[in-house]
């Protein structure tokens, strides 16, 4: 036993150093990217008087150490893991119950197998069976780490009996991103039912069953998975790229890795190394951003998650000889019929979409509308607008000023106000359509309604009218 979980958890760092020495072994090509990450495996082991029971050849708690201390030995050594143990039903003896009877034995830290495997030895089974006590004790077990994966391991022989909640203190665990979802060895009887809710259960209703489960569990504890993003365009060909990707833990919400999807050197979407342990909700941050949710994964497989991300370009420009001076026009795209700012985007800048149909609001003043344009899959679409004129506005003092555009309805000059001054600006720069205007301003501090003034003036495309008050 202690050959084979040594064979799967050093294949991986073996064949790394062979590359390194020139031994040429056929590696699968993996992304990284990534700093190591520290594996962190707390046991909870039973020690309740139940364990003194009968099972099979000896009794449960002699046949659980000796294999589990054999399995523990395998894995000195083990790089970027690190154990702890926590025991419950050893220190008081049972009549009466003591839910709280549980303890941390040995903290996280370097190369402490050997302690873990010690104190094993030592345990002698006397009390209950305060499994969601255990658990819940276990959130002060994992000490504050920024590149750790934290994972328990839950050995016992029967299921809660000090009226706690297990299933209440996982999803606790899970959603606070304290640890990941639980694994449960279940000695002497099948208790799956009960524990389905707190974690991943693993049978070992047979002696020969404990130690196979116990090395399935520590595979998948340290094992990751690959796995590829595949881009969708409209054709269904995985030939969306260039944009990152955000994998959120699906219980906890947190954030767990950012990637910049990239199409490899053999032109497939680049091969992912992830935790296969997780639920993840998977957003491509396209405009606007497509999503994956509750994706699961399979180890021991090449997993390809699939999302539809047809995408084209959207140029919006202006007409004329003096484009340059709309350079820092904004102007704000949304989809079709929402009021949601999808994106500000300048005026000759080219920018992705999700092929779809779009509203743009141009800055300018007034605002100018271009409704229901629509972004093709790998095509630009551009929209070209008409050349606005500029205004710049010059105060010798502080003033209260707006500015009206003027319009011929039926014959008859309308007003609207489309824009107010700050109070204090003693300079401003305005993209105005062409047409006319008309700018009203009083001194701030001259307190006569009669000082006000007024200037009118016409903006022709790609001119600048110049206004000093």
């Amino acid at each position: 036993m202690k050959t084979s979980v040594l064979h799967r958890i050093c294949k991986g760092v073996v064949c790394l150093v062979g590359l390194a020495a020139g031994w040429g072994l056929p590696c699968p090509v993996v992304s990284v990217g990534h700093a190591q990450t520290t594996n962190r495996v707390l046991l909870i082991y039973d020690a309740s008087n139940s364990m003194n029971a009968r099972w099979q050849s000896d009794t449960k708690m002699s046949i659980s150490k000796r294999l589990l201390m054999n399995i523990l030995d395998s894995l000195q050594g083990t790089p970027d893991l690190q154990m702890a143990l926590r025991v419950y039903g050893h220190q008081s003896p049972y009549p009466p119950l003591d839910c709280h009877d549980t303890r941390l034995e040995v903290p996280f830290e370097a190369n402490n197998v050997a302690k873990i495997i010690h104190r094993i030895k030592t345990l002698n089974p006397k009390g209950a069976t305060p499994i969601a006590y255990a658990l819940e004790q276990a959130a002060g077990d994992f000490p504050p780490c920024d590149n750790c994966r934290n994972l328990i391991i839950l050995i016992t022989d029967g299921i809660e009996e000090c009226d706690g909640d297990p299933c209440a203190a996982s999803a606790y665990l899970q959603t606070k991103g304290i640890t990941l979802k639980p694994f449960i060895i279940g000695i002497g009887d099948n208790f799956s039912t009960s524990f389905q809710c707190v974690g991943e259960y693993y049978d070992a209703s047979k002696e020969e069953d404990f130690g196979r489960a116990f090395e399935v569990v520590i595979s998948h504890a340290l094992d990751h998975t690959s796995a590829q993003v595949n881009l969708l365009d409209e054709k269904g060909e995985p030939t969306e790229t260039d944009v990152n990707m955000t994998f959120y833990d699906h219980v906890s919400g947190q954030v767990v890795y950012n990637y910049v999807h990239t199409i490899n050197y053999r032109g497939l979407p680049d091969t992912l190394t992830l935790d296969p342990l997780r639920t993840y909700d998977l957003v491509v941050h396209t405009r606007p951003s497509v999503r994956a949710d509750s994706i699961t994964l399979k180890t021991g497989t090449h997993n390809i998650i699939g999302l539809d991300a047809p995408q084209g370009r959207l140029q919006i420009k202006m007409t004329g000889s003096r484009t340059a001076l709309a350079k820092n026009l904004a102007c704000i795209v949304r989809r079709k019929g929402t009021a949601e700012t999808l994106h500000v985007q300048y005026v000759n800048d080219i920018e992705k979409y999700l092929s779809g149909r779009y509203d743009i609001e141009i800055l300018s003043l007034p605002r100018m509308m271009v409704p229901d344009v629509e972004v093709r899959p790998r095509q630009t679409t551009t929209v070209d607008l008409p050349m606005p004129g500029i205004l710049a506005l010059s105060r010798q003092g502080d003033g209260c000023a707006s500015l009206y555009q003027i319009t011929d309805k039926n014959g008859t000059d309308k007003e609207v106000m489309i824009h107010v001054f700050g109070e204090t600006s003693r300079m401003e720069t305005l993209y105005l359509q062409p047409g006319r205007y008309r700018v009203v301003n009083r001194p701030k501090y001259n307190l006569r309604t009669t000082a006000t003034r007024e200037k009118l003036f016409t903006v022709e495309a790609g001119a600048t009218t110049k206004i000093t008050l």
